[in-house]
């Protein structure tokens, strides 16, 4: 394969956007971060999924003299990039502990060569002695980071072995570095920006117009998912994620056995089966995974339609970063959560029971209640999720909350009620009871504790069991109550809750939302073709575009987006292109993809128009 950088004085980055990937301009900020980087310049980019942090790095690292080496944490990863700049025409290898001995010289061969345009490195390969005495002797067009938030101790995902990267820009300090994330709040951002010695922010913002956010309340579980995926995922690949590994197989024999291709994705299962289950998730088509979050940071697959987490994540940023492995081509996507008092208690009490810091598990704190004000939120769910990240946002009509905005009332009452009925019946029962308490409903419990002889029998009768369930799960959201998992569930007043009940101060609670049921396919984040293609023909067309690109990654043994986004194919049937010179202007067609493709698409077009 001839190389793109034996002659980089007449590349330009706008050169090598068309002829290797088939785009015909930048998107966003993407310009100025690569013109920073060919300027000889090192810089952390932080850009939403989907915005194209790969190309920031690798067009200018396919300009400049040398090899671009790029430092990424996942052999699936590194594989999945390769893959699909390979198809690019571009020579790209990995090294990692995925290669055989011969395979691994080959790669250092080639390296030392000067035969390769990119190289995708593991942190803890890239800094033995061997590889970095190679790169002593070669000329290196760039280093890139990716998944920059794990150099940060304050990042939802730190791995020591990413601190070890520092030293690289103390040894190639006239070498560029970019490092990239989709997820890094503010104390993230400078950690990175310290420890790597950059000397610039790319800061391009969070928000994922195209994924639309949604929380219900748990209920029924398994009857809850059934519904999702009838009304809002049919047919679509997904992922859905839960907290253990248990939970996880049930879930997935579960789905299959209601006529889903659902496959589970644990670090417990033999790794020959977690991997045979990730292939097939990326190279076939309509299907779900079910994971714990051992599962995702080194999928690129660009078509999955939702994310489902049947369990509270762990904070906001994991949250962010989980959701958006969905709708990474720009199509429309759903992330849909469950959420329920139980998810809370826990979470917290995984918190308290770590081994961490105090520190550490301070800022933990705060990260979950972030989330939790998410989950609770009375307004839009992506101004509360973006300004968690500093990112200002309008309304966005794309969640459930401004789709159908929640009721508020003034909760100085309800919460002194609840607060009271808590220690009046000893801080030590559970939700339910407080709620028969409040409602004055007799059970046998209330009777044997002769609760029905308390003050606060009976003084929630203003409003029914579900608006008291969800009062008090925005109070052990808030922290004004605490639900004790050593004591069965019981609840008890916090010292917040204890202030609170002192000095009175403001606080609007959420009525639970009154759901039709009824919900319109379009805005609850479908996949959106049938929007984009208006004719029956138009949906026929890409069908069987589909079905053909299914056909060459299979026989290619590649996964089908390596081939052609679902974009792409998108274009092709609604512009329908007829010869090659029209089918090169079709967005995703570089020069590689148009010498190897174009006769077999061109033909399902023509016979279809």
């Amino acid at each position: 394969m001839p190389s793109l950088a034996t002659q980089p004085d007449i590349l330009t980055p706008e050169t090598v956007l068309k002829t290797v990937f088939g785009y015909d301009s930048f998107r966003g900020q993407q310009k100025e971060v690569i013109d920073h980087i060919m300027n000889g310049g090192s810089c952390c980019t932080l850009m939403p999924t989907g915005a194209g942090k790969s190309l920031c790095y690798q067009i200018p690292a396919l300009c400049r003299n040398g090899v671009g080496v790029i430092v990424s944490p996942l052999i699936a990863l590194m594989q999945d990039q390769v893959s699909a700049l390979r198809e690019l025409g571009v020579r790209a290898a990995t090294l990692n502990s995925s290669l055989d001995y011969q395979e691994m010289q080959e790669t250092l061969r080639a390296l030392e060569s000067n035969q390769l345009d990119l190289i995708y490195v593991a942190p803890e390969r890239l800094v033995t002695d061997q590889v970095l005495q190679l790169l002593d002797n070669i000329d290196i067009a760039l280093f890139a980071i990716d998944e920059a938030h794990c150099v940060s101790q304050w990042g939802h995902d730190f791995r020591p072995e990413y601190r070890m990267l520092s030293n690289l820009r103390e040894r190639y300090p006239h070498v560029p570095c970019i490092a990239v994330t989709a997820t890094a709040d503010e104390p993230t951002r400078k950690d990175i920006l310290n420890q790597l010695h950059l000397d610039k922010l790319f800061l391009a913002g969070f928000d994922r117009p195209n994924i639309r956010y949604d929380v219900t309340v748990k209920d029924n579980s398994k009857k809850q998912l059934l519904e999702f995926l009838k009304t809002q995922a049919k047919g679509e690949s997904g992922i859905i994620y839960c907290l253990s590994r248990k939970k996880v197989d049930e879930t997935a024999a579960w789905l299959a056995d209601q006529g889903y291709t659902a496959l589970p994705y644990h670090a417990g299962l033999d790794n020959r089966i977690r991997s045979a289950n990730q292939n097939c998730f990326l190279k076939d088509e309509g299907i779900i995974i079910v994971a714990t979050i051992a599962f995702g940071m080194g999928i690129n697959k660009p078509d999955v339609r939702f994310v489902a987490h049947l369990d509270l994540p762990s904070n906001i940023e994991a949250y962010y970063q989980e959701t958006g492995r969905a709708g990474r081509d720009g199509l429309p996507a759903v992330a849909w959560m469950l959420y329920g008092l139980q998810d809370v208690a826990m979470r917290r009490q995984m918190i308290a029971g770590s081994d961490a810091p105090d520190e550490q598990k301070r800022v933990e704190h705060h990260k979950l209640g972030a989330l939790l004000g998410y989950c609770e939120a009375a307004h839009c769910r992506r101004q509360v999720l973006l300004q968690y990240f500093g990112d200002d946002h309008t309304a966005c009509g794309n969640c459930d909350t401004c789709n159908t905005p929640p009721e508020t009332v003034d909760g100085l009452i309800p919460a002194q009620k609840i607060l009271s009925c808590i220690h009046r019946t000893g801080n030590m029962f559970g939700a339910k009871h407080i709620v028969d308490v409040l409602t004055a409903t007799p059970t046998p419990q209330t009777e044997k504790h002769r609760h029905d002889q308390v003050s606060t029998w009976g003084i929630g009768t203003d409003f029914d069991r579900k608006a008291w369930d969800s009062f008090i799960r925005q109070m052990v959201a808030a922290n004004l109550v605490f639900v004790d998992m050593e004591g069965h569930g019981g609840l008890k007043i916090t010292t917040d809750g204890a202030a609170f009940l002192k000095e009175k101060p403001a606080l609007n609670l959420r009525l639970p939302p009154k759901r039709t049921g009824h919900r319109d396919r379009a805005s609850a984040g479908a996949s959106g073709t049938d929007e984009i293609l208006e004719t029956e023909s138009d949906k026929t067309l890409y069908a069987e575009l589909k079905a053909l690109r299914l056909s060459i990654a299979k026989t290619n043994n590649l996964p089908p987006y390596v081939i052609f986004h679902d974009k792409t194919l998108l274009a092709m049937a609604k512009r329908r292109p007829l010869q090659r010179d029209s089918f090169a202007q079709i967005p995703g067609v570089g020069q590689s993809k148009l010498d190897k493709y174009a006769d077999a698409f061109l033909n399902v077009i023509a016979e279809a128009s």
